[in-house]
């Protein structure tokens, strides 16, 4: 029934169709001829209302697909391999089961809508169909699990590289991995891994940005703290172009800490970090802690100066504002 209603405004070629017409033509009601429109808007598709005239197709979802991405794509061998798909639990799940059976390194998901799609701490990731990027890259480091938390970093430092290059927006890092501009989360970065006698098997790498999201796309209470780059930049981005030129970074960043170690991607974290230096609250499973954020450790923990002056390392924990 979508597509014969979607045929139907595609042949008015952006002329309204009235509630009418559309209940004789699909011979149902008109509060089911509602409940159509509805599911179409939650799809992504975009329409206009206007009494006695009834509806208008103004807008249509973006879908990304290989003839999209691939002619854009300079990486090697991160994005060798691309699954797309419509909808999904998790990008993470599918990315995972296809390390498990063996997936090469740089095989990336993509999907334009996650039903489940999940940031750190389990907090649900909004993930409107056709407005985002979520994806989940499959990784094989050489790395001893120790120091996997040096990926998340080299991974937050890549993104928000590319990123500012792409919208000239001076976004940030904050610790560990969340990007933010106007002090708003752009986009969140979740590593999850296996590893066996303490090296790592694989790691998959998951990324979600809020691309082309509108202010009505957000619960309110989201809305408060999320933005997206269009709401930054007034305008709509190319999906398939960020992912490219996010990869194409990534690769670089990887394989100079490949041969050079976590000491320039540290160097390069620090920039970008709009953690450090600022008095602040730290969560950990342990309780609250109070500094100051003051850098990075060899490990990429990060280094916590106290209220006394000692300097200690945080691995696991989340920054909060200090009252």
């Amino acid at each position: 029934m979508s597509k014969q209603l979607l045929q139907m405004f595609e042949n008015q070629d952006g002329q309204f169709v009235s509630g009418e017409e559309i209940s004789k033509e699909l011979q149902i009601s008109r509060t089911a001829v509602w409940k159509q429109i509805q599911k179409l808007q939650k799809a992504g598709y975009q329409f206009e209302a206007a009494t006695r005239k009834g509806y208008r197709l103004i807008q249509q979802p973006d879908k990304l697909s290989l003839q999209q991405l691939l002619p854009k794509l300079t990486s090697r061998r991160l994005g060798c391999s691309i699954k797309l798909h419509d909808v999904v639990e998790s990008t993470q799940n599918i990315a995972k089961a296809l390390a498990e059976d063996g997936a090469p390194e740089g095989t990336l998901v993509v999907a334009e809508q996650q039903l489940q799609g999940r940031g750190r701490l389990g907090r649900q990731w909004v993930s409107p169909p056709g407005k985002g990027i979520y994806m989940s890259l499959v990784l094989r480091p050489s790395t001893e699990l120790a120091y996997s938390s040096q990926l998340t970093l080299l991974i937050a430092v890549a993104l928000c590289r590319s990123l500012r290059t792409i919208t000239g927006v001076e976004i940030g890092i904050k610790w560990p991995n969340d990007l933010l501009a106007d002090n708003k989360k752009i986009s969140g970065i979740l590593l999850e891994s296996a590893a066996e006698e303490e090296r790592l098997r694989y790691l998959i790498a998951g990324i979600g940005i809020s691309v082309n999201m509108e202010p009505e796309d957000y619960p309110p209470e989201v809305l408060e703290k999320a933005v997206s780059l269009k709401m930054l930049t007034g305008a709509a981005l190319d999906r398939a172009e960020i992912i490219a030129f996010f990869l194409e970074e990534l690769e670089v960043l990887y394989d100079l800490y490949n041969v050079n170690g976590f000491a320039p991607i540290r160097t390069l974290w620090e920039a970008l970090s709009v953690s450090l230096h600022k008095e602040t609250e730290v969560r950990t499973p342990q309780g609250i802690l109070r500094g100051t954020p003051i850098g990075l450790n060899e490990h990429g923990a990060l280094l916590l100066r106290d209220e006394q002056g000692s300097v200690r390392p945080v691995f696991s924990a989340e920054l909060g504002s200090r009252n």
